[in-house]
C-alpha cells in the first residue's frame, strides 16, 4: 500500500513552507490538488518550479463553488459525489503501491478541501498530515500588530454565517478572525458595525504573497475582496 500525505503549504509564499512539506513536494511522483474548473490553482501556483519532472498531476476541478448557495440540498449532494470520486482515484493509486501528495492550501486541518478526503479514506489507506502555517496567522503578521494579549479571547468566524451570529462572536471576542468573506463582506462590515469593532479591522489580500495588501477597513468601503482575503481586529488586552 502506499501513503497518501495531505500536505500543508502555508499561507502562499514557498519560503514559509515546513522542511517536510518541501521535501515531500519536490519528491513526489503523484501530486494532487483542489481548483476551479479554467483555473490553474492557488495550491499549485505555490509548487511552480518544484514538482519533479516526472511527477503524474491529478487536478481535482471542484463542480461547484458558488453558482448556487450551500443550503441548497444539490450542494452537498454534488460535492459529496466530487469528493467520492476524487477518492477513489486515490484510493487507487495507493492500493497500487504509489504515494500520493496532496497540496493543500494553508494547514490540512483548517477549513481545507482535504479534510472531506481524508475522512473518507483514513480507514482504508495511511494517510498522514503535514501541519503549516494557517493563512490568518500570516494576516495577522501583515498587520505588524500582535492578535492577543494577556487572556485575550481569538474567535474566528465565518463571513457566510447569519448576521446575528456574527454580531453574537464578535461580542463575544477580543480578538477576531473573518474568513470566507467575498460576497458577504457588507454583511460582515455591517456586523463589526453593531459590534462597535469595526473602526479597528483590517483588511488583508493574499497574505505573504508578492500581491499583498493590507488596509484599514474602513478605508476600503468600496473594495470588492477576494477569495484570498482576511479581516483581522487586534486584541486589547492585559499587558505588562
Amino acid at each position: 500500500m502506499g501513503t497518501i500525505h495531505g500536505v500543508g503549504l502555508g499561507p502562499g509564499a514557498a519560503d514559509l513552507m515546513s522542511v517536510r512539506a518541501d521535501r515531500l513536494v519536490r519528491n513526489a511522483r503523484h501530486v494532487a490538488y483542489f481548483r476551479k474548473a479554467g483555473r490553474s490553482g492557488q495550491a499549485r501556483k505555490i509548487v511552480e518550479g518544484m514538482l519533479h519532472a516526472d511527477a503524474v498531476e491529478f487536478p481535482m476541478e471542484y463542480p461547484v463553488t458558488t453558482e448556487i448557495p450551500f443550503s441548497d440540498p444539490r450542494y452537498n449532494e454534488i460535492l459529496s459525489q466530487f469528493y467520492a470520486e476524487c477518492c477513489a482515484h486515490l484510493r487507487a493509486l495507493a492500493e497500487a503501491g504509489e504515494d500520493v501528495v496532496v497540496l493543500c492550501e494553508g494547514d490540512p486541518f483548517f477549513y481545507g478541501s482535504f479534510m472531506h478526503l481524508y475522512t473518507r479514506l483514513r480507514d482504508d489507506v495511511d494517510v498522514r498530515v503535514v501541519p503549516a502555517i494557517t493563512g490568518m496567522s500570516a494576516a495577522w503578521t501583515a498587520t505588524g500588530t500582535p492578535i492577543t494579549w494577556g487572556d485575550d479571547v481569538l474567535s474566528v468566524l465565518m463571513g457566510t454565517l447569519p448576521e446575528a451570529e456574527l454580531v453574537r462572536g464578535m461580542l463575544n471576542a477580543d480578538a477576531i478572525v473573518v474568513m470566507k468573506i467575498g460576497r458577504n463582506i457588507d454583511k460582515v462590515r455591517e456586523a463589526l458595525k453593531q459590534a462597535g469593532k469595526y473602526d479597528r479591522a483590517y483588511l488583508v489580500e493574499f497574505a505573504s504573497m508578492d500581491n499583498q495588501t493590507m488596509t484599514r477597513l474602513s478605508e476600503a468601503e468600496d473594495k470588492v475582496t477576494p477569495y484570498f482575503s482576511i479581516i483581522v481586529v487586534h486584541g486589547q488586552g492585559r499587558r505588562p
